[in-house]
Formats: structure tokens, C-alpha cells, sequence
């Protein structure tokens, strides 16, 4: 179960504890990735809405079109909430990778999940879901250019942050990948 405070998105983990997912710090990073995946405009997909910052950001870009890609209820929730004023939004309900099959071709990819399971296999739909020259980032969680989905040709953005102590990443520089799809 997720929980929602004024500054963070946190889950109340088997265990009885909670575990941060997302705060505001992060931001600048989520309008860093949102500007770069819709840099070049038309119909962007985005994996994970959180708090709905980077949502926020690539709704103020020259887009087409924005999929939202959401599993969990409680996040769902607050989705629902936003899109109300937000025509150009479609939202896919469950696990991304179970809803391939009814996504389109995107022109920017913003994958930013937590916890997931079919995250590996991201590397195997890009040709399904990707335009030609689609932008794709992801979260990443080291403080260094580490690419999780060793996709070759992908470049880093280091970007200066100033997070304040959490459970998550706590580092002052931010590597934001960003790979084209050709």
C-alpha cells in the first residue's frame, strides 16, 4: 500500500515499515527526463506516475499525446484526480508489461517504476512500442552512468542535486541516461 504526504510517496512494506518511493527533491531530475523524452514532440508513453511531477512537466511540453502506465490502486487514485482536465492523456491500468499488446508506437519513453518485476524486459518491447529515433530514460538509483538495461549508445546527464537524507539515493550528482532507439 502506497501512502501520500505533502512532500513524499512512501509504501507500507510486509514488514510493518515504510519505504520511501518518491520525494519532491526529485524534481528538477523528473523535469530534466520529462524535457529530453519529449524534446522532439508527438506521442509520449510514461511507466509509473508517482507523484505525478514528471506527468505534471510533460503535459506542459509540445506533445501529441500522453499514455500513462499505473499498478498500483493508491497512485491510481490520485492519476485519476489529475487527468480530469487532460484530454490528451490515456491511462493503461496494471503492470506495463502486461498491457503491451494495446500500446502504440511512442516518440519519447519515461520509465520510472518501482519494484518491478518485468523491468528486465523493457529491452525486448522497444521495437513494439518505439517510433524511429524514440527517446527512452529511466530512473537511476547509483551515482554513477549505470545502465540497467545495457543498451549500447546510451549517454549520461549529470545533474547537481541536493536531496535531503532518505532511503533511496542520497548522492549529489544524478546520472540521467538517455538512449535513442533507432
Amino acid at each position: 500500500m502506497y501512502k501520500f504526504t505533502e512532500k513524499t510517496l512512501i509504501e507500507l512494506l510486509s514488514n510493518g515499515l515504510y519505504e520511501e518511493v518518491m520525494h519532491e527533491w526529485e524534481t528538477p531530475i523528473m523535469h530534466s527526463m520529462a524535457e529530453w523524452v519529449c524534446k522532439d514532440g508527438g506521442d509520449i508513453i510514461e511507466f509509473g506516475f508517482g507523484m505525478g511531477i514528471s506527468a505534471t512537466h510533460i503535459q506542459k511540453q509540445n506533445i501529441n499525446s500522453h499514455t500513462i502506465c499505473e499498478n498500483n490502486a493508491s497512485v491510481l487514485v490520485n492519476l485519476y484526480e489529475w487527468v480530469k482536465d487532460k484530454p490528451n492523456v490515456t491511462i493503461l491500468e496494471g503492470d506495463w508489461y502486461d498491457n503491451v499488446n494495446v500500446m502504440s508506437k511512442y516518440d519519447g519513453i519515461f520509465f520510472d517504476t518501482h519494484r518491478d518485476k518485468n523491468a528486465k524486459h523493457l529491452p525486448l518491447v522497444l521495437k513494439d512500442i518505439a517510433k524511429p529515433n524514440c527517446k527512452l530514460t529511466w530512473w537511476n538509483n547509483l551515482p554513477e552512468p549505470y545502465n540497467e538495461f545495457s543498451l549500447d549508445g546510451t549517454e549520461y546527464e549529470v545533474l547537481d542535486v541536493n536531496p535531503p537524507k532518505n532511503t533511496y539515493f542520497n548522492h549529489k550528482k544524478y546520472y540521467m541516461p538517455k538512449y535513442i532507439i533507432k
